[in-house]
C-alpha cells in the first residue's frame, strides 16, 4: 500500500513538473493580475508572462519593460515584486508600519524588492540591505 502511495505522489510531481512554466500571452492573464498591473504600473507594457502549476493552483510571473518582475499567488494577488533601482517598489504596496520604519532608519533609500512571506515581509533596499518584518511590521532580522 505504501509503495502505491509513493508511486502516485511521484507521478503527480512528474506531471506537475511537465506542466509548469508555460508562457502566457498577456491578454490571457487573469483579470485581477491585469488590473493590478494597469493600476500600479500605468502605461508599462508586459514583455513576458508565464504561469506555473502548483499543488494549490496556477501562479503567474510577469515581467515588465522597465525590468520589474512580479509574482502572483494562486489567488491572483501579488506575492513578490522585484524592481530596478530606477523604478522602486511603489510606496502604496509597502505596509505603513514598515514604510515608517524605513523612512526613520533608512531615509532616502528605495525598496527594490518586497516579498510576502508566511510570517511577514522580506524587503530589500537599493543599498543591498535585506530586512525581515513580521506581519505587524516589526523588524525581526537584518542582513547586509
Amino acid at each position: 500500500m505504501r509503495s502505491i502511495i509513493v508511486s502516485v505522489i511521484f507521478a503527480l510531481v512528474l506531471l506537475m513538473t511537465a506542466c509548469s512554466d508555460k508562457p502566457v500571452v498577456p491578454e490571457q492573464l487573469p483579470v485581477q493580475v491585469k488590473t493590478f498591473i494597469q493600476q500600479t504600473y500605468p502605461g508599462e507594457a508586459i514583455t513576458f508572462a508565464q504561469k506555473d502549476l502548483e499543488l494549490t493552483g496556477w501562479k503567474y510571473e510577469v515581467f515588465l519593460v522597465d525590468g520589474t518582475h512580479i509574482e502572483f499567488d494562486t489567488d491572483d494577488m501579488w506575492d513578490k515584486i522585484e524592481s530596478p533601482v530606477a523604478r522602486p517598489v511603489p510606496q502604496q504596496l509597502i505596509p505603513a508600519p514598515i514604510a515608517s520604519h524605513l523612512q526613520a532608519n533608512f531615509p532616502g533609500t528605495v525598496v527594490t524588492k518586497i516579498d510576502k512571506e508566511r510570517n511577514g515581509y522580506e524587503i530589500e533596499l537599493a543599498n543591498g540591505m535585506e530586512l525581515k518584518y513580521n506581519k505587524q511590521g516589526v523588524l525581526r532580522e537584518m542582513d547586509d
